[in-house]
């Protein structure tokens, strides 16, 4: 539906809110390419200078990776997401497992407090899941499911400024974790986290914050922070 036509000032921050809306949303994921400028002009309804400059201030803040020759990728779902992962990208990868493990103890700790049936059925589910992406033997899959589960964990603890700064953090735990798992899956990197969904079911607040606390810790010495960012 194309958008309605204020004011030039007013419309660039409607076209703004509106491509921010799909990156939130997911329907742009965070590694994906976004439509081209033709197409966003098309889909809109607005000018090419207007669609030119609302990708232009996303990229400015730090959610678009505007890369010649191939396009205009996501690397963020919000302002403060692409802040983390500049400020993040070339963190001791020790560090990002210890602030990881701290936040998923504390949230793990307060999910079993104050889970819901809703939240177990989540957690169920994307065990699942996770298991069956493991299964199928493709990284980035369990990566992205993964990630999923261990911030459905974090929501679980009904605490939304925790979950928030969580899903912040996502695109550099997803990092994290590709460079831990590395291209291929071996036996060395998987993980059951049933245990730890089974004492959140229990209410075992004690036994939730001290399997989510042994989980992360899975960096080898030598293995770079990050895996480098996808070339086309």
């Amino acid at each position: 539906m194309p958008l309605s036509h204020p004011r030039r000032s007013a419309l660039s921050e409607q076209v703004i809110a509106a491509l921010r809306n799909q990156i939130a949303s997911g329907e742009w994921p965070v590694g994906s390419r976004i439509p081209t400028e033709p197409e966003l002009v098309e889909q809109l309804g607005v000018a090419r200078n207007t669609v030119r400059e609302a990708v232009r201030a996303l990229a400015h803040n730090g959610l678009l990776d505007i890369r010649q020759g191939s396009g205009t990728y996501v690397v963020a779902t919000s302002e403060l997401a692409g802040v983390m992962h500049r400020r993040f990208a070339d963190a001791d990868p020790r560090h990002i497992a210890e602030l990881r493990s701290t936040l998923e103890s504390a949230a793990a700790k307060l999910a079993a407090e104050r889970r819901t049936e809703k939240d177990l059925k989540q957690l169920d589910a994307l065990l699942v899941r996770r298991e069956e992406a493991w299964q199928s033997g493709d990284a980035e899959s369990f990566v992205a499911v993964d990630a999923t589960f261990h911030l459905a964990v974090v929501a679980a603890s009904h605490n939304d400024v925790m979950t928030a700064m969580y899903a912040d953090l996502g695109e550099v735990m997803r990092e994290w974790l590709r460079a831990d798992v590395g291209a291929e899956l071996s036996p060395d990197t998987h993980m059951d986290h049933a245990r730890l969904v089974d004492a959140i079911r229990t209410g075992d607040a004690e036994a939730a914050a001290s399997e989510a606390a042994s989980y992360p810790f899975l960096c080898r010495p030598g293995r770079p922070a990050f895996a480098p960012p996808a070339q086309d």
